[in-house]
């Protein structure tokens, strides 16, 4: 039987993952097997918690307009509700933001959401 060898594809290969995996600890740094094994979970991790992200961030903002909101005696339910029978059509995203660093702009899209209501 004839033996292959690596060549140039195999260095290449074994270069590329061991380069990702700078900054692991122990073996996973140095050794090519590990390493490999190490990369492959985190980009797989890293496209999983890319999808993932997108939820945390929403309820995060729903968290934060629901926290302003409660200074208004109102709950976000009913606050979105208003927003939506106002015909206000901004994304949860720029209300949290507008809650957090622009609290009297925020106050008037309260007063818009209770008239809507009312």
């Amino acid at each position: 039987m004839v033996r292959v060898k690596g060549g140039l594809g195999t260095k290449k290969t074994h270069k590329k993952y061991l380069k990702m995996a700078k900054g692991y600890r122990g073996a996973r740094r140095n050794r090519y097997r590990s390493a490999r094994e190490a990369v492959n979970h985190a980009l797989q991790y890293a496209y999983r918690d890319r999808r993932d992200m997108k939820s945390d961030m929403r309820r995060l903002w729903i968290v934060r307009i629901n926290a302003a909101v409660r200074q208004h005696n109102m709950s976000y339910s009913v606050f979105m509700n208003g927003l939506k029978k106002a015909d206000v059509q901004l994304d949860r995203k720029v209300l949290a933001h507008l809650a957090a660093l622009e609290p009297d702009v925020f106050e008037t899209i309260v007063a818009k959401s209770k008239e809507a209501l009312a």
